[in-house]
């Protein structure tokens, strides 16, 4: 359950960028804001739910500590807040391939981080895998240009994805996917509404349309809160070396809904890169 969990949570991400367009003209951060509220809602409904009907899988949720507050705020803003204001840094500053290759490394590096973090010597089996997955990701993206800044802000991208796994590891036997999910996703809302008032987002809102509201519906129910709850479960059961290798499947599936939806006709160098994802 732990690969096919990791798995289908990348997937969902990889084919949440068709969703993601149709909020591309509503204010960024509180539109993410209203997605983590959407989602930290409904993780408290699941909590409760599981508090009644007493779920092991699912404990009911644990005040955390200083230190795991400190933890979980990591989580939120290398994961959630910052990463996606990183990223968009980088695509001002780069082609979408570019900065899509340089995050792609992603897998290699919690293949050396994640053992590393908990004292032990990365497996040659998993960095092998790691380093095909991160070249087919490579021939997926297919390169592209980046200038000297956009490059800073592709590692920083790639360091926030990178520490939204590592941050939650010591995290999931105490408070479990559930718990760490909630937890992250509600600190998040005041950190972006913070920024949505100082960016000056309050002067430029409107009420969404009908295709935002579903579309926000649909980033806060599955992207937000199955994806985290299945990424989170993996994690626990597979651990951030082997679980990161699935990171690889985001470009590959969006590649598949460009295909099915945009009509996107893939490259013979793309194929192959899916291909060796796959293997």
């Amino acid at each position: 359950m732990g690969a096919l969990g990791a798995a289908a949570a990348q997937s969902i991400l990889g084919a949440s960028f068709v969703v993601s367009r149709n909020i591309l003209d509503y204010p960024t951060l509180i539109g993410q804001a209203v997605r983590y509220v959407l989602a930290t809602a409904l993780f408290v409904l699941i909590a409760w739910f599981s508090a009644r009907r007493s779920l092991p899988k699912m404990p009911v949720l644990q005040i955390p500590t200083l230190k795991e507050l400190f933890q979980l705020i990591g989580i939120s803003i290398s994961g959630l807040v910052g990463f996606n204001i990183v990223l968009l840094a980088a695509l001002r500053h780069g082609d979408a391939p570019a900065v899509g290759t340089i995050v792609g490394a992603t897998p290699l590096v919690l293949a050396i981080a994640g053992p590393l973090m908990i004292g032990q010597r990365p497996a040659v089996r998993v960095l092998g895998g790691a380093a095909l997955v991160v070249a087919g990701v490579a021939a997926v993206e297919g390169g592209g240009y980046i200038d000297g800044i956009g490059l800073v802000f592709a590692l920083l991208t790639l360091l926030g994805e990178v520490l939204f796994s590592l941050f939650a590891v010591p995290l999931l036997d105490r408070f479990g996917p559930l718990g760490v999910s909630l937890w992250t996703c509600a600190l998040a809302v005041p950190m972006l509404g913070i920024l949505a008032v100082a960016s000056g987002e309050p002067s430029r809102l409107r009420p969404p349309t009908g295709t935002e509201v579903l579309s926000f519906a649909y980033l806060g129910l599955f992207l937000t809160v199955v994806a985290f709850l299945l990424w989170y479960s993996g994690l626990h059961r597979l651990g951030a070396a082997t679980a990161g290798m699935f990171i690889g499947l985001v470009p590959v599936v969006s590649l598949a809904v460009g295909v099915a939806f945009d009509g996107v006709q893939p490259s013979p160098m793309r194929i192959a890169g899916a291909v060796v994802v796959g293997i």
